[in-house]
């Protein structure tokens, strides 16, 4: 990289040499306008409307016009300026981070420590990361003055240019004047969808599609030459299925934006709600078919219903009757016991009666 500036950032009586670098850069691919007849080049000249003639670029100066006067301001003018030959970043007051509009955000460029001092920009930089704040700075880059906003990110500090108060518009609309009712159910639902594609901020994930897609473009034609068939190089355009027409009710398309966000997706937090979804489904699939089951081996489960108390009957048969066998048994002994009692009973008393009447001949 190559330094744009150089300086010193300015508090009190502390200074620190930088350096200043563009932190960003352009990455489209230039184009330029040519004759399509039979592919000339455009040019632009810088043609005076006074003599007709085309004017060099050194000899082009600045001016104001009023409507009435014209007053002409040349370089000369303007390098005379008093903040044009200023080489400070002069910080103005330190203010909380989260106080800056990133809104008002315009240009960025890195702070790269001069050798002649680097402890000064160490302690700059571990001050403003301690503090949790942001320098408001003067600087005067490229001819003009500029607020900026002197922060720390990583290891280095980084100035971005702020545009000034009255160029930040603001949003007056009467459409905001009047808010619609938001019910709780939509509001709970919204944020189900939100928590669907939540992620931590990768910017390394994306990239100018447009751009890659032109860069296909031009290899295609070098390549082809006009006879390029854009159908084969980048695909049949397919239209969104939501692009048509159709006027969706608010809660219908949360409901169905709810359901493509658990349908899965390239991440792996994307993925984990259409592994549940599929558990989800396999979990309803091995329900449903338990369901189907009975209905189909309901006999079965009739069948064995009714084999288990008829087991569970002869059981109780058997030991009835085992019980009555016994109680038999039992009655046919008690029986032949009181019988021989009987008999021993009959055979005493006919002894008995046979030996009185021998008693009553002996005393005869």
């Amino acid at each position: 990289m190559r330094a744009i500036w150089k300086g010193a950032v300015t508090f009190g009586l502390v200074n620190v040499p930088v350096k200043v670098y563009s932190a960003t850069q352009d990455h489209d691919v230039p184009l330029h306008q040519v004759h399509d007849a039979d592919g000339g080049r455009i040019r632009y000249q810088r043609r005076c409307e006074v003599c007709g003639k085309v004017v060099d670029y050194a000899h082009i100066d600045k001016a104001f016009d009023d409507g009435d006067r014209t007053v002409v301001i040349t370089e000369e003018d303007l390098s005379s300026l008093p903040e044009e030959r200023s080489r400070e970043i002069d910080v103005v007051e330190f203010v909380p981070s989260d106080q800056v509009d990133p809104v008002m955000l315009d240009r960025s460029y890195f702070l790269e420590p001069d050798s002649s001092s680097p402890k000064s920009y160490a302690l700059l930089r571990r001050t403003l990361q301690e503090t949790d704040r942001t320098a408001i700075v003067h600087v005067t880059l490229r001819q003009r003055t500029r607020l900026a906003a002197l922060r720390v990110r990583g290891d280095v500090l980084m100035l971005q240019t702020l545009l000034w108060d009255d160029e930040v518009r603001e949003a007056d609309f009467p459409s905001l004047d009047a808010a619609p009712k938001v019910s709780p159910r939509e509001l709970k639902m919204s944020a189900q969808l939100v928590e669907g594609f939540a992620e931590d901020f990768d910017p390394s994930k994306f990239s100018d599609e447009y751009q890659e897609q032109l860069k296909t473009l031009i290899d295609a034609k070098l390549a082809q030459g006009d006879s390029l068939d854009t159908d084969a190089t980048f695909g049949e355009s397919e239209d969104d299925e939501d692009s048509g027409g159709e006027v969706l009710d608010l809660m219908d398309a949360l409901k169905r934006s709810i359901e493509r966000s658990r349908g899965g997706g390239s991440s792996a937090k994307k993925a984990a709600p259409a592994k549940k979804a599929s558990a989800a489904k396999a979990k309803a699939g091995s329900a449903k078919h338990e369901d189907d089951a009975p209905a189909k081996a309901g006999p079965a489960k009739k069948g064995s219903a009714k084999k288990a108390p008829a087991r569970s009957s002869a059981k109780e048969s058997t030991t009835k009757a085992k019980a009555k066998g016994e109680s038999t048994t039992k009655a046919k002994g008690e029986s032949t016991t009181k019988s021989k009692t009987a008999k021993r009973s009959t055979t005493a008393t006919k002894a008995s009666t046979a030996k009185a009447p021998a008693a009553e001949r002996r005393s005869a």
